[in-house]
């Protein structure tokens, strides 16, 4: 038995540590991430958004908060900033709110993507390209067996 985690199993124990170390991963990367795009005054949440509707070029709000897994009040105050911001337009085709990048949203974009893009690469280069693509697929495993994205 091990003081730290006590009745679990050797194996149990390194799922718990495994958990540990990808979410402390993330949560530094979030954080990284956000301070990168303050240049910009963007967050993480808004430059996800930016991507997707840029990417779809014409997307409904409840579409939006699917691929983005958050809620719908969560995606309303965001677009709601951006939308003042002058980064996006809401088009409503009766019951539904369509999403499109403005013109200056377009160009933020363009300005902050590939900047963004290389920092979050960056973020993986202590690894080879061999190890990487086999996290990926270690990745892809864990989260098609809960029912995720592939």
């Amino acid at each position: 038995m091990n003081g730290k985690f006590p009745g679990t199993t050797r194996d149990e124990r390194l799922g718990i540590l495994l958990w540990y170390r990808l979410s402390r991963f993330y949560n530094q990367s979030v954080r990284l991430s956000n301070q990168h795009l303050k240049k910009w005054g963007l967050t993480l949440a808004q430059f996800d958004c930016l991507v997707h509707i840029g990417t779809n070029e014409k997307i409904c709000q409840r579409d939006l908060a699917e691929k983005l897994l958050v809620t719908k009040g969560n995606i309303a105050q965001i677009l709601a900033k951006m939308e003042k911001a002058g980064w996006i337009k809401r088009e409503k085709e009766w019951r539904t709110n369509y999403l499109s990048l403005t013109e200056k949203g377009k160009r933020l974009l363009e300005a902050a993507l590939p900047e963004q893009e290389r920092f979050q690469a960056a973020q993986f280069s202590p690894l080879t390209a061999e190890e990487k693509k086999r996290m990926l697929t270690h990745l892809r495993k864990l989260q098609k067996q809960w029912g995720g994205r592939k």
